[in-house]
């Protein structure tokens, strides 16, 4: 017998697994459910029989409820309801909900082999030329990745974040490594998407996000929103977190958890940022796995704000009045034909606003974030077809448009935190032809948050710029 056991046994007389290659490249590294896939039933069910794909029920009873695909274990995240599959009542899990309802009938799918084997070269296409201090972190980056550590970049609004990840992802790519761009927030996706895919053109780059149309193809670089994480489990060996700092990652423990599941047993995480916390800073320091990238890649230092009173900016609002102080910010914005952004701390404030400004300047409009026409609204901003867009804290981040100029109507309300003011403050100044550009912050009282952010903006352009 164990003469037999090490006969060797030719290569042709091994059976090789027949598959569709389709369901192999949707499935791969996914958790989804199986009444969603967009396969016919005799092909999955021929693949379920060879055990190619596992079925697995979406919640998992016992003393405590789990969902298979958000690991929620939290009884009160969990609801009953009458399901008319199993014609009684049902437990479904309220934390992923918004990516379709997981109930106890509800049966998830998960491929079983290999993963595809990449056919394209990867070859980097972008021809641009790193700053010294961005390829110093680039090469910290990859020294982390190489030991199998996660590593944690903490730079500077307009520092050029994605530029370093270009000698990351292509070496990555090399190793044939597969990749996810993960961020909280769907504007940061799309404009993403055509950087990276542009930067290499001979690679599957798939973006994932509320309402995009799915793909069946297999893409080595996936973009996509942190939320499309729960589908996935140990499917990429680099994940790079964008924006760890923005809400809702940086509160929700279980969007974390998405992301580290989806990570395989190998893989690593990069974490980019513009503001860390002082907990991130000393952990990652402490595993020599952190860069700070002080300068933003034009070599101009961030906008510092100014702070100006706007006394009774509410009532007056309210009252179809716009602040002289405000118009005259927006006129001066006009003058130098510079496209501007005025975000507000709540919509139906915005929205009176609008009403009155539209009467006297026709080419702006509104945006927040259930709005169907937001990023067709950037879009014209960006091509000038408007003069300035009023929005929520939607747009602090994920947005580059050319000579931009910024205003925060009532920097003073709780929304507006230290964090998200100095994010606001980043969108100006962002290209090399505009580098520089206003941002005020128009209050009903100074907080300690907006003395915060010019604080750190002028300690962060001392270390920056100092020679």
């Amino acid at each position: 017998m164990t003469r037999l056991l090490n006969v060797k046994i030719p290569p042709q007389m091994i059976k090789t697994p027949i598959f569709d290659a389709e369901v192999q490249q949707f499935l791969c590294g996914r958790l989804w459910q199986f009444d969603d896939l967009p396969f016919l039933q005799d092909i999955l069910r021929y693949h379920i029989t060879q055990k190619f794909i596992a079925i697995m029920p979406g919640i998992q009873q016992g003393h405590k409820p789990f969902c298979r695909r958000c690991h929620n274990t939290k009884k009160q995240q969990f609801h009953h309801f009458t399901c008319e599959r199993c014609k009684g009542s049902c437990l479904y899990c309220l934390q992923c909900l918004q990516l379709g309802r997981i109930s106890c009938c509800t049966m998830l799918a998960k491929w079983c082999l290999a993963p595809p084997v990449s056919r394209h070269h990867p070859k980097m296409s972008w021809q641009g030329q790193l700053t010294a201090q961005q390829q110093q972190v680039s090469i910290d980056v990859l020294s982390s990745m190489m030991k199998g550590r996660n590593h944690l970049v903490h730079a500077v609004t307009g520092a050029g974040k994605t530029e370093i990840l270009f000698p990351v992802i292509a070496q990555a790519l090399i190793e044939n490594w597969r990749i996810c761009i993960a961020t909280p927030r769907t504007d940061v996706v799309i404009e993403l998407v055509p950087r990276i895919q542009q930067a290499f053109t001979t690679i599957e780059v798939q973006a994932l996000y509320a309402g995009q149309k799915k793909s069946k193809k297999y893409a080595q670089i996936v973009i996509a929103t942190t939320h499309q994480l729960y589908r996935f489990e140990e499917a990429f060996d680099l994940i790079i977190v964008d924006e760890v700092d923005a809400f809702p990652y940086s509160k929700d423990h279980y969007l974390q958890h998405a992301v580290n599941k989806s990570c395989s047993r190998v893989g690593r995480l990069l974490l980019l940022t513009a503001t860390p916390t002082i907990q991130q800073i000393a952990s990652f320091k402490k595993k020599a796995a952190y860069s700070f990238l002080s300068r933003r890649f034009h070599g101009v230092a961030l906008p510092v704000p100014k702070i100006q009173p706007l006394w009774n900016y509410e009532r007056k609002i309210r009252q179809n009045i716009i602040p002289k102080k405000l118009i005259i910010w927006i006129e001066k914005c006009l003058a130098i034909k510079a496209p501007f952004l005025l975000f507000f701390s709540s919509i139906d404030l915005m929205l009176a606003a609008e009403k009155r400004l539209s009467q006297q300047i026709p080419q702006i409009a509104s945006v927040y974030a259930d709005d169907p026409k937001r990023h067709e609204k950037v879009r014209k901003l960006r091509q000038k077809k408007y003069s300035g867009l009023l929005t929520t804290t939607i747009l602090e981040r994920g947005i580059t448009i050319a000579n931009l100029q910024v205003a925060v109507v009532g920097a003073e309300h709780a929304v507006f935190t230290t964090a998200t003011l100095i994010q606001i403050s980043g969108r100006v100044g962002r290209s090399k032809q505009f580098s520089i550009g206003e941002v005020v912050f128009f209050h009903h009282g100074i907080t300690t948050k907006m003395t915060s952010c010019q604080r750190i903006i002028k300690k962060t352009n001392k270390m920056g710029y100092t020679v």
